[in-house]
């Protein structure tokens, strides 16, 4: 059965305006899961700081000089670590979790990486954090859309930003136990080209990884999918949000 060719030509771009209302409905699902996440993040760090829930998590001490000390309690080192081990359980259980439980456990998540993160409310002044935190918003938003737009391959970045991250890690780790102020900085300039680059990176691959096969998957599947992406994202955006706090961030002791 013969077929005319301009049949052919509207049916091939029926199907291919399909596929890109398609990406564009699941890229603003991955996003708003994203913003969902950070919500509930600041949210759990800001009740954390303020609220009675503080005196489980922080302890105060007074030092010899007269000054006060607050660091962690049992509680509060254990929440610090405590999001490694969901991304662990999300990471690993990718094929065994259901979209529901996967949904549920990125929304505990994104309350306890806030608890973790709430120290940074004692170390900065709220007025400093709300800042930088703009400013990532608007470097996120710029990169990941052109991640989005750009028609070069991105692929190639992948290997290389991995890594540059387990150099990251490893500098950090040793950065904790001889710290330099320089160090610090440049490993915070480090980090954010790192994160600069995975959000590009990220962006592109979710985009790609659904015009290739997240589009042919079920309701359900694709629901899942999109919370793993989300994570993704978020962690990106997170700890962009970090390393330019070295930068942007004022201490409440008065330091930059």
């Amino acid at each position: 059965m013969a077929f005319h060719p301009d049949f052919q030509g509207t049916e091939t771009q029926q199907g291919q305006s399909a596929v890109d209302a398609g990406l564009r409905a699941y890229m603003l699902r991955v996003f708003n899961w994203m913003a969902v996440a950070l919500l509930l993040t600041s949210i759990s760090a800001y009740a954390v700081v303020n609220t009675s829930l503080k005196t489980l998590f922080y302890s105060a001490h007074m030092l010899s000089d007269g000054r006060v000390s607050v660091g962690p309690t049992l509680l509060g080192i254990v929440a610090i670590f405590a999001p490694l081990a969901f991304v662990l359980v999300l990471s690993f259980g990718v094929n065994r979790l259901s979209r529901n439980v996967a949904q549920a456990l990125f929304l505990v998540y994104s309350l306890v990486m806030g608890v973790s993160l709430s120290s940074i409310l004692l170390l900065y002044t709220g007025t400093s954090v709300v800042r930088t935190f703009l400013i990532t918003a608007s470097l996120y938003a710029a990169v990941s859309l052109w991640g989005y737009v750009t028609k070069r391959s991105l692929v190639g970045m992948g290997s290389f930003l991995f890594m540059g991250l387990i150099g990251l890690i490893i500098a950090g780790l040793v950065n904790m136990f001889f710290p330099s102020d320089k160090a610090s900085m440049l490993i915070s300039f480090v980090g954010v080209l790192i994160f600069t680059g995975f959000t590009a990176y990220d962006t592109q691959r979710i985009k790609m990884s659904y015009q290739y096969y997240v589009s042919a998957l079920g309701p359900d599947d694709v629901g899942k999918m999109s919370v793993y992406d989300a994570l993704s994202m978020y962690l990106n955006f997170v700890n962009m949000f970090q390393y330019l706090l070295q930068f942007f961030g004022q201490r409440t002791g008065g330091r930059n």
